[in-house]
């Protein structure tokens, strides 16, 4: 009788153990996954930036090459005179594709986006974990900076550095980031307050960790769900703030195809070619929304008071 006791012993594995991160990071994916607006939001996102990396091959014209026959020509299913399949949506004033002029400038969109939220949620993160843990002087000066900045809009203190700095996507990226660092720095201090206090912190001091290992190793890993909220929701609002910069001549250099900058050549046409300012104005308004449906449902996974419900 043992030998197939042993057998049917042998045959059970022992279940699959997880660190307490694996497991955390397992209830976040599965949470998100149950939730249908976040999925949406994050399959719309997805395909924005796909397109964004394909942009070379799916723009379907040159996106500077300008057709003059074609001026202001309107796009398909109007009933106009003037419409082709060759060119879905329309011509602008110079004669140019725009649904080329949409695929291409959201490389620049998703770019600056992107881009912008690393580097402030990077720069605003240190700071704040320094001025939590370290307070005295440090933590004193530190937020005082963060309060005279906080004291000027967001927008306003883009355009102000845009304008200082000059055109250029690098010059636009860091002028944005400058401008809203100071969010991730208020949030990420708050949390460290908190978690210095902590008892595995107390024992990770007494046996002799340093200070830039406890931050690093102990602290910021515990911080990361209220950045990554913050940085799913600030997305949005840096692409529309990107947007603006270049509907304003601040931004990009205007030989260079975005969303804004297509906004600002099509507010002169708006009654006779309305297209040429709507199908951007489209485009940004669903990126913005797929990438805050995604942020909402990332909130509500992370958030333990929501979990317990």
């Amino acid at each position: 009788m043992s030998e197939p006791m042993d057998k049917v012993t042998a045959s059970v594995k022992p279940p699959e153990l997880l660190t307490p991160h694996q497991s955390e990071l397992k209830r976040v994916f599965r949470t998100l996954l149950l939730s249908k607006t976040a999925v949406f939001g994050a399959i719309v996102f997805g395909l924005f930036v796909l397109t964004a990396i394909l942009a070379p091959v799916l723009a379907p014209h040159d996106p500077d090459q300008q057709n003059l026959e074609r001026r202001l020509a309107p796009p398909i299913g109007l009933g106009k005179e003037g419409a082709s399949y060759e060119y879905p949506l329309g011509n602008d004033n110079l004669g140019r594709d725009i649904l080329s002029r949409l695929i291409v400038g959201s490389r620049v969109s998703l770019l600056v986006g992107i881009s912008v939220v690393a580097m402030a949620s990077v720069a605003g993160s240190a700071v704040g974990a320094m001025s939590g843990y370290y307070r005295g002087k440090f933590d004193n000066v530190a937020m005082r900076i963060v309060d005279v900045w906080m004291a000027f809009p967001s927008l306003l203190l883009a355009i102000a550095f845009g304008a200082a700095l000059g055109p250029g996507i690098s010059n636009l990226v860091f002028a944005l980031a400058l401008a809203s660092w100071v969010v991730y720095s208020r949030v990420v201090r708050a949390e460290v307050l908190v978690l210095r206090e902590q008892e595995f912190i107390l024992a990770a001091q007494c046996i002799g960790a340093t200070e830039t290992r406890i931050i690093t190793r102990h602290i910021l890993p515990n911080v990361l769900p209220p950045i990554l909220v913050i940085a799913s929701l600030q997305m949005g609002t840096i692409i529309i703030a990107e947007a603006s910069l270049s509907f304003l001549g601040i931004g990009v250099q205007s030989s260079v195809p975005t969303w804004g900058g297509m906004l600002a050549d099509g507010r002169e046409f708006m009654r006779q070619s309305w297209w040429m300012a709507t199908f951007p104005g489209i485009a940004i308004s669903i990126v913005v929304l797929s990438v805050n449906l995604f942020g909402d449902g990332l909130r509500d996974a992370l958030d333990p008071q929501l979990r317990k419900r």
